[in-house]
């Protein structure tokens, strides 16, 4: 298998004969005369493995273990010692290195040691893509959800998936945006790379640059040591970036131009490095709206807007809350230590009257609390906190429909859903449609049926049961 190797040796005719072996056992092979150029060299580009000799100038092949041992990691490095200097090889094998080579030595002696080492780092590099996929299935099996909203963003997170297009991931705060982000991830071609994320409202503007982008050694008062940003670490994977709404609009210019460049330049540094990244980015935001408040960039929007998601609200799922609040509490339980297996139907009907303005991680919240004060083996309505205990939401029709268990039939649930929908979008019949996944005027058809007006009209929506509050049941 062909790698890219680094030689550091200021010795000119061991550098010609190790171009020469390596060229021949078909290696690429670059080759640089100090350790302080061998680090700029591994800052700049992707190596499969260093060749060091250990006496030289300035930092020596045992400084140069540790600083690539410490900066990295996934490299292995060989070092050259002169022949019987033992000591020196164990030193260097304390400080980082993967194995060691006698001088003089023979090609073939070359030959092994390096094959030794690159299938030590093949079965590493294997491990870690192993370790990284069973990180990012993960989360798939948390996008919980049978309502046909959700059917409808798994498959088309599936779909997603498969391609290579930057992706915009709206919705509420508390949706699951970031599980939407790591689903996409974790589906595609690049599941074995790193997803690196990003939250834009949380780091200082002054940081962002340098978390983003990263900095050379001494770009900054702090910089003792060069770094890799988020765009780097990320090479090969995604970079997910959290709440880009917020990125304040000088960056929004420079990462407009480092995404169509494809290349970087660390704060501080005098070159520029390559990388390739998928990019997710979500927001809470309404982006356009922020685009004509000056806000936000036109270009970059369309940029990272190729592939649109919306995340529904936890109020426009229906019985979703239920699967969700299940899964929740099993985990919280495996988490806490405790026995809890369900909860009541009382706690149950809670659950559904219950409108989520915090959506999934609201429920979440209350689900933990509840599981870790609980005595008992399934939750009931006194273990929940004081607003979903005294939460009571108005009746779903005027005729009411008080027993919230009643079995009702699968018209009178659909009926229901369409109305909890049009609710949780305020009124909203275009956008009621796109998460039903219908087109609009099947959508006015039903709502005929319903007793509501097809066209908008606020007073008559106001006037529908629905219109009154979240339904008691889904």
């Amino acid at each position: 298998m062909k790698s890219r190797i680094l030689v550091v040796d200021d010795d000119a005719e061991m550098a010609a004969m190790l171009r020469e072996s390596m060229t021949r056992l078909g290696h690429e092979l670059d080759a640089v005369t100090s350790g302080v150029d061998a680090l700029r060299a591994l800052q700049g580009a992707r190596y499969d493995a260093v060749v060091t000799d250990l006496r030289m100038p300035e930092l020596d092949g045992i400084q140069l273990c540790v600083r690539i041992a410490s900066n990295f990691p996934a490299v292995p490095v060989v070092v050259m010692t002169a022949f019987g200097s033992m000591d020196a090889a164990v030193a260097a094998i304390r400080a980082g290195a993967a194995d060691f080579l006698a001088k003089p030595f023979k090609p073939s002696a070359l030959a092994v040691v390096l094959e030794r080492v690159l299938a030590r780092r093949r079965l590493e590099e294997e491990v870690r893509q192993l370790r990284r996929r069973l990180e990012e299935v993960r989360p798939i099996s948390e996008l919980v959800g049978e309502s046909q909203v959700m059917r409808d963003l798994v498959g088309v997170v599936a779909q997603v998936a498969a391609t290579d297009a930057s992706v915009l991931v709206t919705g509420e705060t508390g949706t699951g945006k970031e599980l939407v982000a790591r689903a996409i991830h974790a589906r595609g071609p690049r599941a074995a790379r790193p997803f690196v994320g990003l939250n834009c409202a949380a780091v200082p503007e002054a940081l962002m640059e340098s978390e983003l982008f990263g900095h050379a050694r001494g770009a900054f008062t702090d910089a003792r040591a060069a770094r890799a940003g988020l765009l780097q670490q990320a090479d090969g994977g995604t970079v997910f970036l959290d709440e880009v709404g917020d990125m304040p609009l000088p960056l929004q210019a420079k990462l407009l131009r480092v995404l169509q460049e494809r290349t970087v330049r660390p704060v501080g540094a005098d070159k520029e490095v390559t990388f390739d990244v998928r990019v997710v980015a979500a927001t809470h935001q309404d982006l356009e709206r922020a685009i004509d408040a000056g806000n936000f960039r036109r270009d970059l929007y369309y940029r990272l807007n190729v592939i649109h998601l919306d995340v529904p609200p936890l109020r426009a799922r229906g019985n979703d809350v239920l699967l969700l609040a299940e899964h929740l509490v099993r985990q919280f339980a495996r988490q806490h230590g405790k026995a809890v297996s369900g909860f009541s139907a009382e706690v149950a009907a809670r659950l559904l009257a219950y409108d989520w303005p915090g959506n999934v991680r609201e429920l979440g919240n209350c689900l933990e609390r509840a599981v870790a004060l609980t005595g008992h083996e399934r939750l009931i309505v006194e273990d929940l906190p004081p607003k979903l205990r005294t939460y009571e939401a108005p009746p779903l029709t005027s005729q009411g429909c008080e027993d919230l268990t009643a079995l009702v039939s699968l018209d009178e649930v659909e009926r229901r859903h369409v109305l909890r929908v049009l609710h949780a979008v305020g009124g909203n019949k275009a956008r009621a449609a796109r998460i039903l996944g219908l087109d609009r005027k099947t959508l006015y058809r039903r709502l005929e049926l319903y007793g509501i007006a097809p066209e908008p009209a606020p007073p008559e929506d106001e006037g529908t049961p629905d219109g009154a509050g979240p339904p008691a049941t889904s």
